[in-house]
């Protein structure tokens, strides 16, 4: 335990930030882990000698007797080489070192076991995995999995630390006098509706989204009252559907988000199935319990740039003070239509790729329609810099942000910034089981409407989770950026030479953070 200390306190001295990462462990009885350690209780003469040894806390004891190890903490096999592996040092034999037979049934091509253990530990802890966990990619074999930075073999400037280092992200790049709206941190949460996840979920994520000056989105669900304390962070979203647009919210927030497509389903619109529309669900979207909510596809009363403007002139005369941002999925043309949407007079252009969503989004959708986000963004900001309007609006990749790296990569491709939302519902220990779309579906209650199964997470175990994760990808985000010698994220945009594609680089590439220290 002395150890995992020491991991946090270093990574808090690294990046000097006012969050520090409280140890959140999981909310259920045996966390799940890459290893398990077995004890023979038959042989076991509860000696502690296995206590006396582990530096990591797997083992425990209470009184006179050893507690079952906390295999999650375990090393695993790399500490066969070490003096106090547990296994070597049991007299009686009584320990065992295997692979987690559960392991295997984790996780899915994106989301493989390792990401999903890696991103539990970075919740619990703030700190990157010690153990072998692959953190930075999946198993997708494209996307962004394929893709690799390569670092400078020596950092060009020694001297640069953390603390030179500014992740901020500026919202508002058009000069038209509306506010000016800075975040501390290059992404915001994604749109997630209430009635796809609970309030406590929503909760979570905007308490997380207030600690590290950042936004979250409240998809096109309506905006619950619940939500009304933290206006400053909050972007109300209008879909098709218009479900809880209301002139009052739309004046509660600095930032209005124009959903015309969702990359996860283009051509399909939003979908809540009936199981889901609780009473609080339906009064929010102005329905009737138990009635499943289609959005059509897509705004009806938008058939050209003029059609568009004039959204965009409503949001701006309802609330002279909001930012408006159109989310948009990722056609052939969809560079044409990042310039419409300029010319319109947005102020955040949002690429929206078919790697995100949840388990609701059908794969005949989300596997077969619209164009991988990592050859969209840099169509859009080359074209955007060919029309010389590139530094007049701010671009926001989504649709498949898993991990710190995810998100330089976006930005390296031409993104200023990106939205998250899986990556923080992983961080509240989903499974990836796939069940978004039913009531009582989510066994982790997370995409759930369910009050027993909301009640499974309170907010504040919820809220020091994602911080947690959200700690742990600054340290990361800041450590790629010092390796390539770059004082600001906004150095990283477009910059495409630092970046190289498997198939056409046949070096190894090394790019463990933890091997930087």
């Amino acid at each position: 335990m002395k150890h995992l200390r020491n991991l946090a306190e270093k990574a808090e001295e690294a990046l000097g930030l006012g969050w520090t990462p409280v140890r959140t462990p999981c909310r259920f009885r045996n966390p799940l882990s890459k290893y398990r350690v077995w004890r023979n209780e038959a042989k076991c003469i509860q000696c502690g000698k296995c206590v006396e040894v582990c530096p990591y806390g797997v083992h425990s004891k209470v009184g006179k007797f050893i507690k079952r190890p906390k295999s999650y903490l375990c090393l695993g096999p790399a500490c066969e080489k070490n003096s106090f592996y547990c296994v070597a040092n049991c007299p009686t034999g009584a320990l065992r070192l295997r692979l987690n037979p559960v392991y295997h049934t984790l996780g899915d091509s994106r989301w493989t076991a390792d990401l999903l253990l890696a991103t539990w530990w970075m919740a619990e802890f703030g700190t990157l995995p010690y153990m072998d966990l692959e953190y930075r990619i999946g198993a997708s074999g494209g996307g962004f999995d394929k893709l690799r930075f390569i670092f400078p073999p020596q950092i060009p400037d020694s001297k640069l630390s953390h603390e030179d280092i500014s992740l901020e992200l500026s919202l508002n790049q058009r000069n038209d006098g509306r506010p000016q709206l800075t975040l501390s941190v290059p992404w915001y949460s994604a749109g997630m509706s209430f009635g796809s996840i609970s309030l406590n979920a929503m909760l979570s994520r905007l308490k997380s989204a207030v600690t590290y000056n950042t936004l979250m989105s409240t998809g096109e669900g309506g905006y619950p009252e619940i939500l009304y304390p933290y206006d400053h962070y909050v972007v109300t979203q209008v879909a098709t559907g218009l479900f809880g647009v209301r002139e009052d919210t739309i004046q509660r927030v600095r930032m209005v988000e124009f959903k015309y497509a969702q990359g996860a389903k283009p051509g399909l619109g939003g979908h809540l199935l009936g199981d889901k529309v609780t009473e609080a669900v339906a009064h929010m979207r102005e329905s009737v319990p138990g009635m499943a909510l289609f959005s059509p596809f897509p705004f009806h009363s938008v058939y050209s740039v003029e059609d568009h403007k004039k959204h965009l002139d409503w949001i701006k005369e309802v609330n002279p003070r909001a930012l408006v941002s159109v989310k948009v999925s990722t056609p052939t043309d969809v560079d044409m239509v990042a310039v419409g949407s300029f010319y319109a007079g947005a102020h955040v252009v949002q690429l929206d790729g078919s790697y995100g969503g949840t388990g609701a989004a059908p794969d005949i959708a989300k596997k077969n329609i619209a164009m991988p986000i990592e050859y969209a963004i840099p169509k859009v900001h080359q074209f955007l810099l060919h029309e010389g309007i590139r530094r007049q609006i701010t671009l926001i990749a989504s649709g498949g942000i898993r991990t710190a790296f995810d998100v330089a990569k976006a930005i390296a491709l031409g993104a200023d910034g990106v939205q998250i939302g899986t990556a923080e519902l992983v961080a509240l220990e989903c499974l990836r089981c796939h069940q978004c779309e039913s009531g009582r579906g989510c066994v982790r209650g997370i995409a759930t409407t369910d009050p027993e199964l909301t009640d499974m997470m309170t907010v504040d175990w919820g809220a020091n989770r994602v911080r947690n994760m959200y700690h742990a990808w600054v340290w990361q985000l800041k450590e790629i950026l010092r390796r390539l010698g770059l004082r600001s994220i906004r150095e990283l945009v477009g910059r495409t030479d630092v970046l190289v594609h498997l198939d056409y680089y046949k070096l190894p590439v090394d790019d463990d953070l933890r091997r930087s220290g």
